[in-house]
């Protein structure tokens, strides 16, 4: 179940989301959308990076009941992105909340050997989207 924190005027495709986040995990997400200047102030405050991102991902500490952690996405980006590779903010979000779900489920793509991409590939088949970010940068 997605706990959404909508800040920002844009509707998506939230029941897509939904049988992304079912598909993944039974513990509760919590989805914030927001605009470049506040993920950029997310970002520096928590990774000490100073510049917009389009997801951000925070896993919550492991309790019984504990939701699975929240995932930041920038509408911004995912307007931008969508509209420079040629498809639908829907299928950009979607991408970008896979993206997100996969490091609070602890992957990793930095460290890892290819398995958050694999997944991802996996995901990105089953519900019919275009490449994800990973996807697209070892491709390039």
């Amino acid at each position: 179940m997605i706990e959404l924190d909508n800040r920002t005027d844009k509707n998506y495709n939230f029941a897509l989301l939904e049988q992304i986040a079912d598909t993944l995990s039974t513990q509760e997400i919590e989805l914030i959308l927001t605009d470049n200047d506040e993920i950029a102030q997310i970002n520096r405050e928590f990774r000490d990076i100073d510049k917009a991102t389009d997801v951000l991902s925070f896993p919550s500490d492991p309790f019984p009941g504990a939701p699975l952690g929240s995932i930041v996405i920038s509408v911004d980006k995912v307007q931008s992105v969508a509209q420079e590779l040629g498809h639908s903010e829907d299928n950009e979000i979607a991408l970008l909340f896979i993206h997100g779900m996969l490091h609070l489920l602890g992957f990793d793509h930095e460290v890892d050997n290819g398995e958050m991409r694999q997944k991802e590939v996996e995901l990105i088949e089953r519900f019919n989207l275009p490449k994800s970010l990973i996807v697209r940068t070892l491709e390039e």
